[in-house]
């Protein structure tokens, strides 16, 4: 067993659970080394008390499984199979206490675990293992400075093919292509090009509007590589740009930099948005700054922890989340700079480089 499978197991035994039940992909990737997306089907890593792990997969994936899994005990189901009997024949009738994800599991699925498992008492085991993959180790910190390097480098091919006339798709197709190209797996959510007003959308679709001179342009982006997430944003001028606009573009840069500087183990969430915050309220534009500083970064492209004025968690060595203060005008445009950020013993490493000083395009 891997040292996070050992960790679960002492959580079984200092809670006095009974077994757990891992069902999120990602989760699975984390513990096992197998990464696989089921769809319908099931998929699930069984943990008992005095029992060696188990994990239950679709029988099409079965050699993936084997072949990468740390986890050597493995039972394949197939599509006319009920995967649940398997967990029926593991756990017996002594299971009282059981652990589920349950921000995972749908009311449909806990409904048949529970046929199977007829547990008297269901705990969550979203906490657990939010406390582990929140400390990032060196070798994830690693995959996710290769995820930004990639997001950097598609960005700067995306920034190619900016002229007079393109359209926001348009940019985004050569971006996400060249995001396969240079390796990563894809992109880690939707990427976002706005141009002009429409960069006063914190979640602007792109489309077909075309670019043109005194415009913003904005660019929100990531890639997933090797099962870790990077979420980068950078606006540009193109052409020169109004007064009001360059004012708040220096400001959210001057905020981008206040919340990066206040990072340090054992200060709050909350005094790291209000750093950035109080840039952009002394500028006047507090209004107009309407999301949270940041969130967390790591498999998946939004995690703990949620950096906003309200969250007194404090950081720890190998916290990883963005830092993204914006200003929206609407009718104007706005403006976002978003980088990704480490936290380590005694400050902060900021894991995206690419330049964040306003810069004209065209």
């Amino acid at each position: 067993m891997n040292d996070k499978i050992t960790r679960l197991y002492d959580e079984l035994k200092s809670q006095s659970w009974d077994g757990l039940l891992v069902t999120d992909p990602k989760h699975i990737y984390y513990l096992t080394g197998f990464a696989s997306e089921p769809h319908e089907r099931f998929l699930g890593l069984v943990l008992l008390r005095d029992q060696e792990p188990e994990l239950i997969v679709p029988a099409l994936d079965a050699e993936a499984a084997q072949a990468a899994s740390s986890v050597t005990r493995i039972s394949t189901h197939t599509d006319t199979d009920n995967p649940y009997d398997l967990l029926r024949q593991r756990t017996g009738s002594g299971v009282k206490t059981f652990a589920l994800e349950k921000e995972h599991v749908s009311i449909l699925r806990y409904e048949q675990l529970h046929t199977a498992i007829s547990a008297a008492q269901y705990m969550d085991l979203g906490p657990v293992l939010q406390a582990m993959r929140v400390r990032k180790s060196p070798e994830e910190v690693q995959r996710l400075k290769h995820a930004a390097r990639l997001v950097e480098d598609a960005l700067r091919h995306g920034l190619t093919h900016v002229r007079e006339g393109v359209t926001e798709v348009e940019l985004v197709a050569e971006i996400e292509y060249q995001m396969k190209k240079i390796g990563a797996d894809g992109p880690s959510f939707d990427t976002t090009v706005l141009s002009g007003p429409k960069t006063a959308l914190p979640h602007g679709v792109p489309g077909t509007r075309k670019l043109e001179y005194g415009d913003l342009l904005m660019f929100d982006m990531g890639v997933y590589s090797n099962g870790y997430a990077s979420d980068i944003t950078r606006t540009f001028a193109f052409g020169k740009l109004s007064d009001e606009l360059e004012t708040i573009y220096n400001t959210v840069l001057r905020s981008n930099e206040a919340g990066i500087a206040a990072i340090r183990p054992g200060v709050s969430c909350a005094s790291v948005d209000q750093a950035s915050r109080a840039v952009v309220e002394a500028a006047g534009y507090g209004p107009a700054f309407n999301h949270r500083v940041g969130h967390g970064l790591g498999m998946s492209v939004h995690e703990y922890p949620s950096v906003h004025g309200g969250n007194n968690d404090l950081l720890h060595e190998g916290f990883v989340f963005t830092i993204e203060p914006g200003i929206y005008v609407p009718g104007l445009g706005g403006v976002r700079i978003e980088d990704d950020v480490l936290v380590t013993a005694d400050g902060v490493d900021v894991l995206t480089s690419f330049p964040k000083e306003l810069t004209v395009l065209g």
